[in-house]
């Protein structure tokens, strides 16, 4: 069977016999006749009652003329819908590392939700090693991820902020001094498992500080909430959108030195859905220009996963 084969049962329907059909899809009556018995034969059923001196479409030729007409149409159809974004529709997965869950991504998916507000997106939260994990494997579509050494084949990644780390020290403090803060207070490390986290130990191996481990976490809201209890001090990176409500902790340079973790945004060069990532993407740089997700509301359709 072929769309061929398909658009000339539906010139037979429309123009009530084989000849009339031929003419109108330039073939002869007898290919005509030859392409409807291998329709027939193909599907194992019975199209046209023959016994008539013009052939007749079956109630099931009828029924299946209807439903060819509806593939026709979408094979026709199937590049300008794509073009015209039909996946708007649809779903998108997203992934996004912890540190970006409550600033830069809910701003982001409120504004994309607001130009397309039929599309559903799922947000599944990780590291950036296993978000491109599962990206590779189709179980998502694109990520929020900090760039890592190396990209895996046939990946892009379109860069959304740079990050310069930063310490962040309880208020009770004084010091405005990196290396003092970081041998005199006990140390909340950002987890190691992150590519942060090792840019983070990278950081403090070159200048040779022994810090205090005290604990170590890869949310950074955990991680802020410890340093405002006065547990110690913290390496993170700094937000590019910060959230709503920030705690009053104290936000430290590094100095001139300071590492900088690239945020960006990973997918397959081959994504089917490659329309809607760029329509993301201008968001996520949208959100970025903005610096700062107040609250609003969230569209109805935003929805968080954690499988």
């Amino acid at each position: 069977m072929s769309i061929r084969h398909l658009r000339t049962l539906l010139a037979v329907r429309d123009h009530g016999s084989f000849s009339a059909a031929g003419d109108a899809v330039l073939i002869t009556h007898a290919a005509v006749s030859q392409q409807m018995k291998a329709l027939e034969s193909s599907w194992n059923v019975t199209l046209f009652d023959r016994r008539p001196r013009s052939p007749q479409l079956t109630p099931l030729g009828h029924a299946f003329a209807a439903k060819a007409e509806a593939v026709i149409h979408a094979y026709d159809h199937m590049l300008t819908e794509i073009i015209d974004g039909a996946d708007f529709d649809s779903d998108i997965g997203l992934g996004a590392v912890p540190t970006t869950l409550t600033g830069l991504v809910p701003l982001a998916v409120s504004h994309l939700k607001q130009n397309f507000s039929q599309l559903h997106v799922v947000i599944q939260p990780g590291l950036s090693a296993a978000l491109l994990q599962q990206i590779e494997r189709r179980q998502i579509d694109a990520a929020i991820i900090t760039r890592p050494t190396i990209l895996p084949r046939g990946f892009e990644f379109l860069d959304i902020a740079t990050e310069p780390l930063e310490i962040l020290a309880p208020p009770q403090t004084t010091s405005d001094d990196p290396l003092f803060l970081l041998t005199h207070y006990p140390f909340i490390r950002f987890d190691r498992n992150a590519i942060v986290g090792q840019m983070v130990e990278a950081w403090l191996q070159k200048h040779n500080i022994a810090v205090q481990d005290n604990m170590e976490l890869e949310d950074l809201e955990a991680i802020s909430s410890m340093v405002m209890a006065n547990l110690g001090v913290s390496i993170v990176p700094q937000r590019c959108v910060r959230n709503m409500n920030p705690l009053p902790i104290r936000h430290i340079s590094l100095g001139d030195e300071s590492p900088t973790r690239q945020l960006g945004l990973a997918y397959r060069g081959d994504s089917a859905k490659r329309h809607v990532i760029d329509a993301v993407y201008k968001t996520l740089l949208g959100a970025v220009a903005n610096g700062r997700f107040s609250g609003a509301a969230l569209p109805e359709n935003f929805s968080e996963s954690s499988t």
